[in-house]
């Protein structure tokens, strides 16, 4: 009695043998649809968040403590400044909208997206929040914190 397993033929590997499919394979992923979608993915990926963070700067010069923040590619309009006598708080707000249509090859395409970030600076002491300043030149925000004058206490011998 024979082995059935022994009977049958091994099939060996021929090169083209999957180029069709690889062909309607290339052809489905390079389709408008579609490769909107894997280049929408690609995009998220491959882009830093901008609004990860931003980063920020404080010092202090003879006459203010001065925050600076790089802001670049936003407006004035998308930063909002809260502050306190202990801390202030720089939100960017971005929204972005895109609308595309290509009657030729038949597609619609609407995004619509929003991003938010936020930084918190701790002051290194509290401050008079009347006079506080700011201004926003080529993508740089600069909060500028007059320093109050410092008291001198007398020892007094007597005690």
């Amino acid at each position: 009695m024979k082995d059935e397993k022994s009977d049958k033929s091994i099939q060996k590997y021929e090169p083209d043998q999957f180029g069709p499919l690889m062909k309607s394979m290339n052809e489905f992923f390079n389709q408008h649809p579609v490769k909107r979608i894997l280049d929408s993915i690609d995009e998220f990926f491959e882009k830093p968040s901008t609004f990860s963070g931003f980063p920020i700067d404080m010092y202090e010069t003879d006459t203010d403590l001065v925050i600076s923040a790089d802001l670049p590619g936003i407006k004035k309009e998308q930063i909002d400044i809260e502050y306190s006598e202990k801390y202030i708080t720089i939100t960017v707000n971005h929204i972005e909208e895109l609308e595309e249509t290509n009657e030729k090859k038949h597609y619609y395409i609407k995004k619509h997206s929003y991003n938010k970030a936020s930084r918190t600076v701790s002051l290194p002491y509290p401050i008079r929040t009347n006079q506080i300043k700011a201004s926003y030149v080529n993508g740089v925000l600069k909060i500028n914190i007059p320093k109050q004058r410092k008291r001198k206490l007398v020892i007094d011998e007597s005690m």
